[in-house]
């Protein structure tokens, strides 16, 4: 996530050199692409941490520090 980034909301998620846009509330591919594994990895974890990235799209959005979000495990 970057701060003052373009909408919708979304995060930038990498994986094997591949990145890719997630939107946040759906888990939707905005732009890029990854292998089916490493998509169905992200966007479980996307659906667990929907509204801490919903916080932390906001607290961007102001340039306020973001909250740490722990990984899928």
């Amino acid at each position: 996530m970057y701060y003052n980034d373009h909408q919708p909301p979304h995060f930038y998620a990498e994986y094997n050199g591949e990145e890719v846009l997630i939107l946040i509330g759906s888990g939707d591919v905005y732009q890029g692409q990854v292998s089916r594994r490493a998509l169905r990895l992200i966007q479980e974890w996307e659906e667990l941490h929907r509204a801490d990235l919903m916080e932390d799209w906001e607290l961007a959005r102001q340039r306020q520090p973001l909250n740490p979000i722990a990984p899928l495990t």
